[in-house]
Formats: C-alpha cells, structure tokens, sequence
C-alpha cells in the first residue's frame, strides 16, 4: 500500500449529494422497569447530535484532510438547524435544500449503559419541486468540485440519481455510489458503486462459491456500465471488480463495536483517494483501513488522518 497522501488529499474537492439525516443520541442508566409497561426506564444524562447518511460522508472527507460541499434536502425545523449548525462546526459547506413541507429526516437513538433500547424515526420523502431544487444546486456547484458522490439511503433525495450522473460525467467527473435498494439500473453509467454483503445478494442473488460471486459481480459491472464495483463484505473484508481482475483485501477490524456509518466512511475515503488520482486498488486498501478504524466507535462517526497515520 502506497503512503497516504495528505498533502494531495488537502486539494480533492468533493461534492456530496443525496439523502441527509440527523442522527440524535440519549445516553442514560436503566435501572428500574416502568410500571405502566415492561419496558425499561432510561434516566437520560446526555444528549448528542450528529450528521448521518449523506452529512456524515462529508463530514467524514472533511476529518480525512479533504474539502467536502454537501447537497440534500432538509425542512425548515429544529433538527434543520442543527444539521446547518454541524455542518458550519465541521467545516463542511453548506448547498441544502430547505423546504418548509418536508421534514429533516431524523433517527433518535435511546441507550442505556452503551447499549441501543430503542430507535425512533422521523421521515416522509421528498416532494418533486424539492428534488428539482436540489437538482439545480447540483448544478449550481458541480463545476467547482473534482468528484461526486451519491449516497443513497433511499430517503427520496436520489429520485432522479440518473440525471445526476448524465450531469457528473458531461463535467468528466469520478462518480461514486453508495446504493440502495435491489434495482442499480439507475446507477448506470457511474464510475464505482460500493453494495455492502447483503445489498450485492439483493442485487444479484446469494453466491456459494468466490467464483460464483466474481461471475455475478462482472456480470453486474459490465451490465451497468461501471468502472468499478466494490463490495464491502463485513468481516470478510473488501472485494474489488475492474475489467482486468478481482482484487481483495481482508478486513482490518480488531474489535467491532459498532457498524453504523462505517460505509460512509469507506466512501469519503474512496473519494478523496480517487480525487488525488491514486487508482482503484490503493484507495480500496485504505478504505479498508479506514473502515476498519470506525467499527470500533458508536455511532456514526469519522475517521482522521491523524488515525490512519
């Protein structure tokens, strides 16, 4: 694996576009069960707030050296202004969508001792006008970046992700996709998509054999048009498919303690790799590193260059 390249990754402009969230943590004791029903009682001590789906790419390309602008939709309400008022404190730029119909879509997690009770969400999609907004942002800015990615969780922000990629590659832009869902078609014409284990076996079917999966991968990057497909697979680490071959690399993960926003992580580091002109193979191993860093933490979280050092 080739050094990091901070000094090049300080210059990647990334432009992030795609569905964002709040993710809203209540840290406390469990110590009785309610009387009303049997559920545990969480006396909340802490509260925090962090960017997630989207938000937290780009927050993560930010920790990673690099400049991130993030595009999405979020309503005019409290957990809206949180998300601005996180992103101003990391450093990412700001190119939202604000719709006084749609609410800011927002995850709210209960622990008690470190350990997840419950999770409560808030969302409802898009309306078309809000889409054509984003779009127009999109456009607005795209000129100015090195790289776009998408991050799609299947919110609604990504309705027309077609158009986007029609756009990316007229500016001749490296296009990075996290997917969602079991239908790519609309992800066709990008340079990467990254499915997780489970979203390939709903893309393509569950395989049996390495040779079954690098059939069925190939068959799948060529049918979509791709330059690259990536498959983050947990435990069993990152298999990469290009036009030439198959290269894999084992994970790197001592101790998992939390999976969520690791893809995001892997993402960021993806592109800003990509940005600094590194190819394919070298991103990947230090995507795997990166990775392998941010299963240790709760939450959503990031990764620094410091760490990767």
């Amino acid at each position: 694996m080739k050094p990091f390249p901070l000094q090049a990754i300080q210059n990647v402009r990334v432009l992030v576009v795609g569905d964002v969230m709040l993710d809203r943590y209540w840290f406390g004791e469990v110590e009785r069960i309610s009387p009303e029903a049997p559920v545990p009682v969480v006396h909340v001590a802490r509260r925090e707030d962090r960017l997630g789906g989207a938000a937290n790419v780009a927050r993560n390309i930010v920790a990673l050296g690099g400049k991130a602008t993030l595009a999405g939709i979020i309503g005019q309400d409290e957990p809206g202004v949180r998300v601005r008022e996180l992103l101003a404190h990391d450093g990412v730029s700001d190119s939202l969508v604000s719709d006084p119909v749609h609410p800011t879509t927002l995850k709210m997690r209960v622990l008690g001792r470190q350990q997840q009770l419950l999770r409560v969400d808030f969302e409802q999609p898009p309306s078309s006008s809000c889409i054509d907004a984003l779009h127009q942002q999109v456009e607005k800015v795209l000129a100015n970046h090195d790289v776009l990615v998408l991050s799609d969780y299947a919110k609604g922000a990504l309705t027309h992700v077609e158009l986007l990629i029609e756009k990316a590659k007229t500016h001749n832009l490296p296009i990075l996709v996290d997917p969602k869902g079991n239908d790519y078609a609309h992800y066709r014409g990008a340079s990467l998509v990254t499915p997780n284990r489970l979203e390939m076996q709903q893309a393509v079917g569950v395989w049996k054999t390495e040779d079954e999966l690098t059939t069925r991968a190939q068959a799948l990057r060529e049918k979509l048009a791709l330059e690259v497909l990536l498959v983050t697979r947990s435990e069993q680490g990152m298999t990469l498919f290009t036009a030439a071959d198959r290269h894999h690399v084992e994970a790197m993960a001592q101790e998992v303690f939390d999976v969520s926003g690791a893809g995001d992580t892997v993402l960021a580091m993806l592109a800003v790799m990509r940005g600094t002109g590194a190819d394919w193979v070298d991103a990947m191993q230090w995507a795997n590193r990166a990775g392998g860093i941010v299963v240790g933490k709760l939450g959503t979280s990031i990764v620094t260059a410091e760490e990767l050092l």
